[in-house]
């Protein structure tokens, strides 16, 4: 089956109280795991992909993994492409992955060709790592409705 989305791919996610969010696709993996940008602000309608040249990752509301489901059901539609992709711009973050029993954290980096394929983790103060999201892959419900606090 050929993927409805490669990197440098736009698309719109719906919004739990109506408009929508718009989203990068950075980088991708054979399991249909990706590395998303999501963009604010909302939008009343699925915006053009004119409307949105002027994204940069400094701008991202947030940067986290999530499954493919979405675009390959359409249910978050795809935009269209970014015409001058360049992939270094768009870097593979790393995360945070805590215990908060052991109080415990470790930093997470996933492979920069595969955002499925951990490439190291290290041991970090279980204080530290607030400027990383949390370690997790998240299913399209709950990137909508953690998009949809974000914006509304």
């Amino acid at each position: 089956m050929k993927l409805p989305y490669k990197e440098g791919t736009l698309f719109a996610v719906p919004l739990r109280r109506g408009g929508y969010s718009a989203g990068l696709v950075a980088r991708t993996s054979p399991q249909g795991i990706m590395l998303t940008y999501f963009f604010g602000p909302a939008r009343k309608e699925v915006p053009a992909a004119d409307e949105l040249t002027n994204l940069r990752p400094q701008n991202a509301l947030q940067v986290v993994r999530v499954g493919d489901i979405s675009l390959i059901d359409k249910t978050w539609p795809v935009i269209g492409q970014i015409k001058a992709w360049k992939r270094e711009e768009w870097a593979m973050p790393s995360f945070v992955r805590r215990d908060d029993i052991m109080k415990k954290a470790w930093r997470v980096q996933y492979s920069d060709t595969d955002a499925n394929l951990l490439a190291f983790e290290e041991p970090m103060s279980y204080t530290q790592g607030t400027e990383f999201e949390r370690d997790a892959v998240l299913g399209a419900g709950a990137a909508e409705i953690r998009l949809t606090k974000l914006l509304t």
